[in-house]
């Protein structure tokens, strides 16, 4: 156990060495700071008066806005945004997890000690996940604690985004990992991942694209590949609905969440145990 705790740690100290944890937080910490400094709010009686972004006046019109309401849907319209920002930086900041693992000298002084190889990958792979929830709950976090500072108002179900969007990274993180054992390129690694993302949003119109094949084999071709890839358009609905509230699930379906979750989960195991296995049988 005290084996795969430093196996962690060596993982945040290789990032910090590597400047991608400073490069990781500062990104993140500019953004803090630009909305922060950007955003201006005339609360009176509850209501919004009037409102600046960078320096420039909103029109808000004679009557005074909610600002309950306005919060609400800031708040479930920047979750959309996290999810592909957070994503995409959490797969940019550890897919080097792996191929880094298996350079050569690398891997030898790691296999030297006495750990398995599976908990060795799946140490990384938890390292992995802290450093994307750690950037998460700092950015979700601090956006929240600005939001109720200039607003007085307080939502929790912001939050509920920070885990979406994390379950969407272990899952993408989980493909990259197998990319990276069977080629040990980081680049590939993402350019692998980041196309399941685009190819899995694409399959959301599934329905449609099987009616336009005129052959029957090509249309079942279609709907398998969008049960087998994760279903990462709806899980973006998803993310935004959760912080909008029940209301915004209308439009999903409380048995078709179960199912994206539920297949998204699948392919994610699926591909994390595929990984796990290659990597233990894998000659070095």
């Amino acid at each position: 156990m005290r084996a795969l705790a430093a196996s962690v740690e060596e993982v945040f100290r290789e990032a910090a060495a590597r400047w991608t944890l400073v490069a990781y937080f500062t990104l993140s910490t500019i953004f803090i700071l630009l909305f922060a400094t950007a955003v201006n709010l005339d609360i009176v009686n509850g209501a919004l008066a009037g409102a600046k972004l960078f320096g420039q006046s909103v029109e808000i019109g004679r009557s005074s806005v909610d600002i309950d309401r306005l919060v609400l849907g800031f708040e479930s319209g920047f979750s959309g945004f996290l999810y592909l920002v957070g994503t995409f930086l959490a797969l940019f900041a550890t897919a080097h997890l792996v191929p880094r693992l298996q350079e050569k000298g690398t891997i030898d002084l790691y296999l030297s000690r006495p750990v398995g190889r599976v908990p060795l990958l799946l140490s990384r792979y938890t390292a992995g996940l802290l450093l994307a929830a750690a950037n998460l709950l700092y950015l979700i976090g601090s956006l929240w604690l600005i939001i109720v500072w200039k607003t007085h108002v307080v939502h929790g179900r912001f939050f509920l985004a920070g885990l979406s969007i994390l379950f969407t990274i272990a899952t993408l993180l989980a493909f990259a990992f197998l990319v990276g054992v069977v080629t040990s390129s980081t680049g590939v690694s993402l350019m692998a991942t980041y196309a399941i993302f685009f190819f899995s949003a694409i399959l959301a119109a599934h329905s449609r694209i099987s009616a336009a094949l005129s052959k029957d084999w090509a249309a079942k071709l279609v709907e398998a590949l969008y049960w087998i890839f994760p279903k990462t358009a709806q899980l973006g609905r998803a993310t935004v609905a959760h912080v909008a509230g029940d209301q915004a699930f209308r439009g999903i379906g409380d048995m078709n969440l179960l199912a994206v979750y539920g297949s998204t989960a699948i392919f994610g195991i699926a591909t994390l145990m595929l990984a796990c296995w290659l990597f233990s049988r894998k000659d070095f």
